[in-house]
C-alpha cells in the first residue's frame, strides 16, 4: 500500500459530525450511479410477495421473504451514497444523512400509525387497545422488533392478536441499521484514512466479517430461540450487510450473457423462496440466504450498462409504479387486513381481501404524492437538520402520546371488568343449552357478550390462591399456585391441576367446585408442556433442545410429586393433538402420547389417586377465525364448523379408553360443544372460546356441574 500511499495527501479533520477524509484515487466503482429500474422491480416484488402472503397466507406461503429482498436493497442503497459522499466530496455529513433519512421515512410512518391508533380505538373491542397501544409506542421508537421478540418469549402471547403496527418491525430493524452502519463505517474509513490503507478494502473486508459472523449467529438463534430470532437486530444485519458489500466490492462488469443469467437466477431464487417457504421454515438462519443471495444476483447484474432480458418486463410502468408506492403500500396495508373485518363485521372473504388491496394501493398512491415526496422537501423541516429532528421528535412524541393513550383507554376500561365471585347456572344458558333433553328456545342465539376481556380470562386467579415459586417451577417461570377454599375445613379434600394452558382453561370450574366443596387446590401449568411419561419434542414442530429439556424435567418432577403427595384427585389436561412426543419407537404420534398418558396416569391411580382426564374440547382457532364470533355478533351460527374438521380423536379421551384402572374416570365435554353434525362458537347466549385456542372463563364455570358428576363429587 505504500505507493498508494503516495499519491495521498495525509489531512484528516473531524468537526461535528462530519468527517473530511483523505481523497483516493480508486477505480471508478462498478456500481452504475442514478436510478436504477431493477432495483425498483425488485421493491416491486418484494412488497408484492409481502402483501400477498399477508392477505393469502395458504398460497404464497413464502411471501415473508420480501422483508429480506427489501434489506439487502437498503443495505446496497445507503452503503453506496455513504461511500459515494466519501470518496467524491471527502466527507461523511453523518447529521445531513440522517437528518434525509427521517424527511424521507418517517413522515408517512408516523401518519399511518396515528391514523391506526384512532382506528384502534373507534373498531376494535377495547382488550385490543391496551396491546395497540403498545405496540404503536414501540414503533414510533422504533424498538417494535424487539418487543414482539420479548412477547414472543411468553407462550400465552403466542396466542395474542395482530395489531395494527406488528408490521413495524421490519420498519425497526432497518432504523436500528441507519443508526449503527454509518457509524461503522465512518470509523472503517477513518482508520483506514488513518493508517493509508484503501478505504473500501478495509470497509469491505470488516463487513464480510460482520456478515460472516451474522450468518452464523442467525443460524444459532434460528435453531436455538426460534421465535425471537425472526425479530431481533443482530438476526438480520447481515442481509444488509450482503447489500453493502455489493457496493463496496469494486469487480469488473459482468459480460452481458453472464449478467442476464445471474439476475435471473436471482430472481428465480426469490420466486422459489416464496413459493417454496412457509411458517414451518427454520427463519432467518439458513434459508434466509436463498432470498438474500438472489436479490444480491439481480443487483449484482445490474451493474452492466445494457438492457437485459428482463429489462423489458422489469422496466413496465405499473412494475416501476409499484416499486415507487412500495413503501407507503407496506405501511397501509397491514392495518387494512387488521381493521376491516372489524370494521365491516364479517370474516375475511375473498371479495374483501381484493378489496383491501385496492385500497391499500389507492392509499399508497396519496401518501406517496402527498406526503412521502413532499416530505422530503417540507421548507419548514428542510431548511435545517436543527429543524428536522425536532420535528422528528415532536412527531414521534404525538404517535407515542397517541399510543399510550390508547394503552390507558383499554387498562381503564379492562380495570372494571372483573370475573364475578359466583356464576349462576341456568337452564338453557351456555353449556346448559346443549343436551337434547332440554327445550330451549334458541340453543344457538347471539351471545350477550362478543368481546373477551379480563371478566373472561381463562388464566383469572382468585384471591384464595398463592403463588409458590419454589415448588414445581418452570425453568426460570413461577408455574404453581397453591388455593385454600378449605375455609377451616379439618382435613379438606386436595386436588391438584396439572398440564398446559389447556388445562389451565379448566380452572374456573374446578375453583368454583373448590368452593363449593372447601377444598384445597394446587395448580401447576407448563407453557405448552404435557404432564406425560415419554419424552417431549414440541409444540406443533420440534422444539430446541433446551424447550425440550425444560418441559421434560418439569414434567417429571410434576409427576414425581403428584406420587409424593397422593392428592384426593389430579386433573390433567394439554393441546395434546399438536404436541409432539418421541419414545424411539418410530409409532404413530397418536400411540405414542397415548400410551405415554397410560403410565402416567396408571403410576397415580396405583398410588390410590383418582385421575381426571379433561378431554373433548374442540378446535378454535385452527377452524375459524378468531374473531367470528365478534364479526358475526348478530348471526353466530355462522363460526359453526363441521365436526369433522373440529373434533379430531382427542387423545386424553383415547388414553382414558385404553386404560384399564376404575381410578381413571374421563371428562369428555364434547356433548357440551358439538352436536352429531357441528361444533359452535356460541352457545345459550354465551362464546364459548376467549381466543384463538382456550375457552371463555364464563363457558368454563357453567361446565362445573357435569365436571362435579365425572368426579363423583357435590357440584
Amino acid at each position: 500500500m505504500g505507493r498508494y500511499a503516495a499519491h495521498r495527501r495525509r489531512h484528516c479533520a473531524h468537526r461535528g459530525l462530519t468527517l473530511t477524509l483523505i481523497q483516493t484515487p480508486e477505480a471508478p466503482s462498478s456500481v452504475r450511479r442514478g436510478f436504477r429500474p431493477d432495483i425498483q422491480a425488485l421493491r416491486a416484488i418484494a412488497i408484492l410477495a409481502v402483501v400477498l402472503n399477508h392477505l393469502w397466507p395458504t398460497r404464497l406461503t413464502g411471501g415473508y421473504i420480501g422483508v429480506d429482498v427489501f434489506f439487502v436493497i437498503s443495505g446496497f442503497l445507503i452503503t453506496s451514497h455513504l461511500v459515494r459522499d466519501a470518496t467524491s466530496s471527502g466527507r461523511i455529513a453523518l447529521a445531513s444523512f440522517y437528518a434525509r433519512r427521517v424527511r424521507r421515512l418517517l413522515p408517512a410512518a408516523l401518519l399511518v400509525l396515528l391514523v391506526s391508533a384512532v382506528g384502534t380505538l373507534l373498531v376494535l373491542p377495547y382488550p385490543r387497545w391496551t396491546r395497540g397501544g403498545a405496540e404503536i409506542m414501540a414503533s414510533a421508537g422504533y424498538v417494535e422488533n424487539w418487543f414482539l421478540a420479548a412477547m414472543s418469549v411468553d407462550y400465552s402471547a403466542l396466542n395474542d392478536q395482530a395489531t395494527v403496527a406488528q408490521h413495524y418491525w421490519s420498519l425497526s430493524v432497518e432504523e436500528q441499521f441507519y443508526l449503527v452502519w454509518p457509524l461503522l463505517l465512518l470509523a472503517t474509513w477513518w482508520w483506514a484514512a488513518k493508517k493509508a490503507w484503501r478505504p473500501r478494502l478495509v470497509a469491505a473486508i470488516t463487513l464480510s466479517v460482520v456478515v460472516t459472523l451474522g450468518i452464523a449467529i442467525s443460524m444459532f438463534a434460528t435453531a436455538g430461540m426460534p421465535s425471537q430470532a425472526y425479530f431481533v437486530t443482530y438476526t438480520r444485519a447481515w442481509e444488509f450487510g450482503i447489500g453493502g458489500l455489493l457496493s463496496l466490492v469494486t469487480f469488473r462488469r459482468l459480460p452481458r450473457l453472464a449478467a442476464n443469467v445471474v439476475a435471473i437466477i436471482g430472481f428465480v431464487v426469490i420466486a422459489v423462496s416464496a413459493v417454496a417457504f412457509g411458517p414451518e421454515t427454520p427463519f432467518p438462519g439458513a434459508y434466509a440466504l436463498l432470498p438474500v443471495l438472489g436479490a444480491g444476483a439481480v443487483i449484482a447484474a445490474g451493474t452492466v450498462t445494457q438492457r437485459l432480458w428482463h429489462s423489458r418486463l422489469t422496466s413496465l410502468r405499473p412494475v416501476q409504479w409499484l416499486g415507487d408506492v412500495s413503501y407507503s403500500l407496506y405501511l397501509w396495508h397491514w392495518p387494512l387486513i387488521v381493521l376491516v373485518p372489524s370494521a365491516l363485521a364479517s370474516t375475511m372473504t375473498t371479495m374483501m381481501k381484493v378489496g383491501i388491496l385496492g385500497v391499500a394501493f389507492v392509499l399508497a398512491w396519496l401518501t406517496y404524492r402527498l406526503v412521502e415526496r413532499p416530505g422530503q422537501r417540507w421548507r419548514l423541516v428542510a431548511a435545517s437538520n436543527r429543524r428536522t429532528f425536532l420535528a422528528m421528535l415532536a412527531g414521534m412524541a404525538t404517535v407515542i402520546v397517541a399510543g399510550g393513550a390508547l394503552m390507558l383507554a383499554g387498562n381503564v376500561r379492562a380495570a372494571a371488568d372483573v370475573p364475578p365471585i359466583s356464576v349462576t347456572i341456568q337452564e338453557c344458558v351456555g353449556p346448559q343449552a346443549m343436551p337434547q333433553s332440554v327445550s330451549c328456545e334458541d340453543r344457538f342465539a347471539p351471545a350477550v357478550e362478543t368481546v373477551m376481556g379480563p371478566r373472561n380470562s381463562y388464566f383469572h386467579v382468585p384471591a384464595e390462591c398463592v403463588a409458590r415459586r419454589d415448588l414445581l417451577p418452570f425453568g426460570d417461570k413461577t408455574a404453581t399456585v397453591e388455593c385454600d377454599f378449605s375455609d377451616g375445613t379439618e382435613d379438606p379434600t386436595t386436588v391438584w391441576l396439572v398440564g398446559d394452558s389447556h388445562a389451565q382453561q379448566w380452572q374456573g370450574a374446578v375453583f368454583d367446585l373448590a368452593r363449593q366443596n372447601h377444598w384445597s387446590v394446587t395448580a401447576s401449568f407448563g407453557g405448552g408442556c404435557p404432564v406425560i411419561d415419554v419424552p417431549f419434542v414440541g409444540f406443533r414442530k420440534a422444539a430446541p433442545g433446551a424447550d425440550q429439556q425444560k418441559c421434560r424435567d418439569w414434567s417429571t418432577a410434576v409427576r414425581a410429586a403428584v406420587v409424593e403427595q397422593k392428592p384426593d384427585f389430579v386433573l390433567t389436561s394439554s393441546a395434546g393433538r399438536v404436541q409432539l412426543v418421541a419414545d424411539g419407537s418410530g409409532r404413530p404420534q397418536d400411540v405414542q402420547f397415548a400410551d405415554g398418558l397410560v403410565r402416567t396416569w396408571t403410576e397415580w391411580a396405583d398410588a390410590g389417586i383418582t385421575v381426571i382426564p379433561l378431554g373433548g374440547v374442540p378446535f378454535n382457532g385452527e377452524v375459524r377465525s378468531p374473531d367470528c364470533v365478534v364479526v358475526n355478533a348478530g348471526n353466530p351460527g355462522a363460526c359453526a364448523v363441521p365436526r369433522s374438521e373440529a373434533q379430531p380423536s382427542d387423545p386424553y379421551l383415547v388414553a382414558a379408553a385404553q386404560s384399564a384402572s376404575p381410578a381413571i374416570r374421563a371428562f369428555d365435554a364434547d356433548p357440551y360443544f358439538c352436536d352429531s353434525d357441528a361444533c359452535y362458537a356460541v352457545i345459550g347466549g354465551v362464546s364459548v372460546y376467549y381466543d384463538a385456542d382456550h375457552l371463555n372463563l364464563d363457558y368454563v364455570r357453567r361446565l362445573a356441574p357435569p365436571l362435579a358428576q365425572a368426579m363423583g363429587v357435590a357440584g
